[in-house]
């Protein structure tokens, strides 16, 4: 109620009450609290396995986005941005995605993992799962459901969510550090022009900064991640272009062909045109269709109610 109808009110009923109330709600957190701050975390504070020094590259993080209590669904989504394995896109593949999901009730974790040429494969991997398990282990903490935790990767990044959906573990019972007790496995991916395959159709600059110049032929099969698919596998939900130009929408197609086969729930939309790195689309008017369809894809699975 604006102050001029508070004034009515009082002249012309004599409710002084009614003004003190409206107050008193405005001001009250208990009754409509906002969301807190972000929150930057080390995944290791004491340092990340396999580190190669102290800098800032050496210490794989996460950005925490929760949405106001009220409001939190139970849901959250460890967020791997792209950029060939060699830089972070934090803005439009992180802190853009971690505000959409907070709209919607769903926490976020924007993932900074380690990047190559100063590491390839299984830092990233590792870091991926270390979020997955950091996130789950805060579930009883900030409303979060431990069933709910998922993963969102762009371009690179869509490998390395991808990669985590087919390459993962239930913890370790007995681990020391609590965070390591905790499942690695995510319950729903969400896959934005994914690279996928490290063969044929591959992103080069990605393979070979996770890989190396020249990878045998058995690790490029162990880390594509349409071979490593089984009945573990969470649902998927996809995002191409057909004209893509730099990662090919067959990469798509390879890892929705393994989840059909399989009997994995999954949902693909390939649209007919559309560069490379969109993130969200919110100003192409063809392309910003596709997070409306996540939207309902989230609602179908139950993941936006609380």
């Amino acid at each position: 109620m604006p102050i001029f109808a508070c004034r009515f009110a009082v002249r012309r009923f004599a409710f002084p009450a009614l003004c003190a109330l409206w107050l008193l709600a405005a001001a009250s957190p208990a009754l409509g609290q906002s969301a807190p701050p972000p929150e930057r975390r080390l995944l290791w504070p004491e340092g990340a396995p396999g580190a190669l020094g102290a800098e800032p590259a050496d210490q794989p993080a996460v950005t925490l986005y929760f949405p106001a209590p009220e409001a939190a669904t139970g849901a959250a989504v460890v967020v791997c941005p792209g950029g060939g394995y060699g830089h972070l896109a934090l803005d439009h593949e992180g802190r853009q995605i971690a505000e959409w999901l907070v709209n919607r009730g769903v926490a976020a974790a924007v993932l900074e993992y380690r990047l190559g040429p100063r590491y390839g494969h299984p830092a990233p991997l590792l870091d991926a799962q270390r979020a997955l398990r950091l996130v789950r282990s805060l579930a009883a903490s900030h409303h979060l459901r431990p069933d709910r935790i998922g993963v969102w990767g762009f371009s690179a990044g869509g490998h390395l969510a991808a990669t985590a959906s087919t390459q993962f573990d239930a913890g370790e019972a007995g681990a020391a550090d609590p965070i390591d007790r905790q499942s690695a496995r995510p319950d729903f991916s969400i896959l934005a022009y994914p690279v996928i395959t490290m063969g044929e159709y591959t992103h080069r600059g990605s393979r070979g900064n996770l890989l190396g110049a020249a990878p045998d032929s058995a690790l490029v099969a162990r880390m594509s991640a349409e071979r490593r698919i089984t009945a573990e596998t969470p649902p998927a939900f996809l995002f191409h272009t057909t004209d893509d130009g730099v990662v090919p929408v067959e990469n798509s197609l390879l890892y929705f062909a393994g989840l059909r086969a399989h009997g994995i729930p999954a949902e693909m939309h390939v649209f007919e045109r559309g560069r490379h790195g969109v993130g969200l689309a919110p100003l192409d008017p063809a392309l910003d269709a596709w997070s409306d369809l996540l939207d309902r894809w989230l609602r179908s699975r139950g993941l936006l109610s609380r």
